[in-house]
């Protein structure tokens, strides 16, 4: 029996299963306190008290209304973006709403722009779908906006990270913001708003999303709960223009029919109760203390041979190499040691890479970073040595 080209392309692309291993510094990983487990087991064990109609039928493809109302309250306030509640689509995180934009967005043969280094499963999806990502280029300010207008004039879209850039960590300065969403009125191009961790900021005040930047409706803002609690939960959101909610929740249905209701009411719960603010804020020192913890320690021991960079909102810190040396060695000597970090040298496409190692830092207690940081950097001095 042959298999299909389609098929045979899919083990091609990067996989995160390993973001499953519970080893320092893999990333996508979080931790919940013990007063968010108490609350969580609670509001469960009430949502399975109360099954009831919703449960037992199908129920509305974009989700919830109670959800997507509090969801809709949380953005206006902590993202500044513009929504009604039957704008929010409920999905099961960041990945299914990008892929469901690009079913809506794009055809074959469609140019888009994407980040270069940039996110591999945002372009492992592009190239399943038959578009053409063109890389553009990231400096301190973000997208290259002039890059791709050289590059791609006529793309038809662009899929950013532009809180926290995936994953050398830099936030879009405004004046790139408004240059964007200047070249997508004036293109008709739809942008992809990937705010993927933008509840954990560490300093400074809250950046503002292109979405509420936005006065043309061109920008789909997709954000997820699961980073914000725990990947487990499966529950992301997309906010979507009004000129494309029909297609959109159309294309949810035809995937996935809807999201379970069951976590939809204890997420709705655990929001509407308070519970969701008061987790954010313990978690934001939390993480702050890990982001630290790992950051002085690779510092303070890695003689010299890292930069450290210190993100101010995020999950996961960037260390490059300062002599230039393959970061997909260290990754690998790494993981003989037990450490799991990923050389970021791989999530370039036609730019330069620049090597270094991203580290997540969310989902491991300080008594684990330290120790794990040091042989790291131990790790590390001891092959510039050789």
């Amino acid at each position: 029996m042959s298999i299909a080209a389609t098929a045979r392309a899919f083990p091609d692309f990067e996989r995160s299963a390993v973001q499953g291993e519970a080893r320092p510094f893999n990333t996508g990983r979080t931790l919940i306190d013990a007063r968010t487990a108490e609350t969580w087991r609670s509001l469960t064990h009430r949502a399975v008290r109360r099954l009831g109609p919703n449960d037992l039928g199908y129920a509305d493809p974009a989700g919830l209304a109670e959800l997507r109302a509090n969801i809709c309250d949380y953005l206006r306030v902590a993202r500044a973006v513009r929504c009604e509640p039957d704008q929010i689509v409920i999905t099961a995180g960041t990945q299914q709403a990008i892929d469901i934009a690009i079913r809506v967005l794009l055809a074959p043969g469609d140019e888009v722009w994407v980040e270069d280094p940039g996110y591999p499963l945002t372009h492992a999806q592009l190239l399943l779908a038959q578009v053409q990502p063109r890389a553009i280029p990231v400096d301190v300010e973000g997208l290259m906006v002039d890059v791709g207008r050289r590059t791609a004039s006529r793309a038809r879209a662009v899929f950013v990270t532009p809180s926290h850039q995936f994953p050398i960590g830099v936030a879009m300065s405004m004046a790139r913001r408004l240059e964007l969403l200047a070249w997508a009125r004036q293109s008709g191009a739809f942008i992809v708003e990937d705010d993927y961790t933008s509840e954990f900021r560490y300093s400074g005040p809250a950046l503002a999303s292109l979405q509420g930047l936005d006065h043309s409706e061109q920008v789909i803002y997709v954000g997820t709960l699961n980073k914000a609690l725990f990947p487990g939960l499966r529950i992301g959101y997309a906010v979507v223009p009004r000129a494309l909610l029909p297609a959109f929740i159309g294309a949810r249905y035809l995937i996935d029919r809807q999201p379970a209701t069951l976590q939809q009411v204890v997420v709705s719960e655990f929001m509407q109760q308070g519970h969701f603010a008061a987790h954010i804020r313990r978690m934001r020192l939390l993480y702050r203390e890990q982001r630290d913890a790992l950051a002085e320690t690779l510092t303070r021991r890695a003689a010299g041979r890292l930069d450290v960079e210190l993100p101010d909102q995020g999950m996961h810190l960037v260390a490059y190499l300062r002599d230039g040396s393959s970061d997909l060695a260290i990754e690998a000597a790494a993981r003989r040691a037990g450490i799991v970090v990923r050389a970021i040298s791989r999530f370039y496409r036609a730019a330069r890479p620049r090597p270094g190692l991203m580290l997540g830092f969310s989902g491991f207690p300080r008594q684990l970073i330290v120790p794990a940081a040091a042989r790291l950097a131990a790790l590390v001095a001891n092959r510039g040595r050789n």
